[in-house]
């Protein structure tokens, strides 16, 4: 998968079954989604993943994704800002923890038949400016 430019597997084992990770080599960094929730379990992932997939419905709120997102960096993870299926508004606060990724995968409302008034734009794979409008 390396020599044909996959960057990223995220989550390749059910959470329950993933401390197979440890004996195993990983050319291609792996992702923990679903063995991930809040920062008490970076410790157990440490020689499981390489990266951590920060959602802020999965951490329960952007205070805790925050918190998730220094912890896993202070203890050597790369950072993955993903999302559940959702509208842009819940994808927009989302958004302000980018910057501190290596990967992001907002596409939640990408998903949808209809997403809320005033969406984000989305362009060429990029996530723009939200218009104030959406927060309200």
């Amino acid at each position: 998968m390396k020599g044909l430019g996959v960057e990223l597997v995220e989550q390749p084992f059910p959470a329950d079954a993933d401390e197979v990770l440890e004996s195993l080599d990983h050319p291609v960094p792996v992702c923990a989604d679903e063995s991930c929730h809040a920062t008490t379990d970076l410790p157990r992932l440490k020689n499981r993943y390489e990266v951590i997939n920060v959602k802020l419905d999965k951490t329960g709120g952007l205070t805790e994704a925050l918190r998730l997102c220094e912890q896993a960096r202070e203890s050597g993870f790369k950072l993955l800002i993903g999302c559940m299926v959702g509208t842009s508004l819940s994808m927009a606060p989302a958004r302000l923890l980018a910057s501190a990724a290596e990967w992001v995968d907002l596409d939640g409302p990408l998903l949808l038949a209809r997403d809320c008034d005033h969406a984000l734009p989305y362009e060429n794979g990029r996530i723009g400016i939200p218009p104030r409008e959406l927060w309200g």
